[in-house]
């Protein structure tokens, strides 16, 4: 299904008709084609190449500065026109369709994520209407100049949590039972999340659900981690922290030991760096994200390292090698068992392999590259350290 649908997104390209109805903050479209963070539901219309914006009173002078390239449509007139035809409470949905039938629109593109409701009310009014669900905006897998140095930005941020959650690490010390101790407590979880979304905050960033996994609590990959930290196990550090002022998302992952590493510990995290650097090497344009996943598998097999289920739980490599980067954490193209996506110059990409053993702990490690025609950017510049 979904290879469907971004074969469709190709074929419509830029100049496709588009309507989206959301607010800026959640919908990564709406701020792909606006440049602009408005908290409530708007209009966004593309016709022929033109742009428009609907809006209300409140955001319209805004609008006029910050998204130049949109007439500004004025909520409070259409609705006000709306009210003469008999209709009181007329709302987004009623708006478009009063919009789409002025300009005499028939068929149009809408996101995936185009809400139901709104597209009852549109086709109530204009029965004749074809509203078709796709990817609208499919050149934003390719990132532009500017889309690299703002992401490169957000990277920057990213660091910024890992270098403080690391120095935190390091200034914890081994108490009873191997449980950390900072300043006096237990360093938890908890605590080191908030250490870490602090710091990214005073940087200009917003950091939620941030990885903080000791032991095997790191064997599920999206766990966030609770509790007491300990010496001597490993810990994932996954940071994906959103800059405020551009919406790009920054992402990586790191794996300490506060001590000493089990010789285990020591064996998986190498065949990740291992599997990692051989993924980069191979990520270029042309390849395709299935081939750079088996290759990670190639070398854990290598190495010894199965995946599948033991005693009930996952264990090895059982998730995706990588995945898009932009203005959403989680963006085409990917990189994994099942994908069947090409790499292409301009594509931000994730490399994330990792091992996960219950009883031995997970390993993950993670950095964002720049697809190019020949060997890749890397984007991420944190270092790599097992023990600290």
């Amino acid at each position: 299904m979904i290879d469907t649908q971004k074969k469709a997104a190709t074929a419509l390209g830029k100049a496709a008709d588009v309507l989206i109805i959301a607010d800026s903050e959640h919908s990564a479209d709406m701020l792909y084609a606006t440049g602009m963070f408005v908290p409530d539901p708007f209009i966004y219309l593309r016709l022929k190449g033109r742009e428009y914006l609907c809006m209300s009173d409140l955001e319209w002078d805004r609008a006029a500065k910050e998204a130049p390239h949109c007439e500004i449509l004025s909520l409070t007139r259409i609705q006000g026109l709306l009210k003469k035809q008999g209709m009181d409470k007329a709302g987004w949905g009623e708006v478009a369709a009063w919009i789409l039938q002025k300009k005499r629109v028939t068929s149009i593109a809408v996101p995936n994520t185009f809400p139901l409701k709104m597209a009852q009310v549109i086709s109530q009014r204009i029965p004749k209407i074809q509203l078709h669900a796709r990817d609208v905006f499919p050149e934003r897998m390719i990132k532009t100049p500017k889309e690299v140095r703002l992401l490169g930005q957000a990277l920057r941020m990213t660091e910024v949590g890992l270098k403080v959650a690391i120095r935190t690490l390091k200034q914890s010390k081994k108490g009873a039972r191997s449980v950390l101790q900072w300043r006096g407590a237990a360093l938890t979880s908890e605590r080191l999340r908030a250490v870490i979304h602090t710091a990214i905050c005073q940087e200009g960033g917003q950091a939620s659900n941030t990885i903080v996994a000791g032991g095997n609590q790191g064997c599920d990959p999206h766990d966030r981690g609770s509790g007491p930290l300990k010496a001597d196990v490993p810990i994932i550090l996954d940071i994906f922290p959103r800059v405020e002022t551009t919406g790009y998302f920054g992402d990586m992952t790191r794996t300490v030991v506060r001590g000493k590493a089990s010789e285990a510990v020591r064996k998986q995290y190498a065949a990740v760096m291992e599997a990692q650097e051989s993924a980069i090497h191979m990520a270029r344009d042309g390849v395709s994200g299935h081939a750079i996943h088996e290759q990670v598998e190639s070398v854990f097999a290598t190495h010894g390292y199965q995946s599948g289920r033991v005693k009930g739980r996952m264990s090895g490599f059982f998730h995706g090698t990588g995945h898009g980067l932009g203005l959403e954490i989680h963006e085409w193209p990917r990189m994994g068992r099942h994908s069947s996506d090409i790499m292409r110059a301009g594509h931000v990409m994730t490399v994330e392999p990792g091992l996960y053993y219950h009883g031995t702990g997970g390993v993950r490690l993670e950095d964002v590259i720049l697809i190019r025609k020949g060997k890749p950017r890397i984007l991420s510049q944190f270092e790599k350290v097992l023990e600290i």
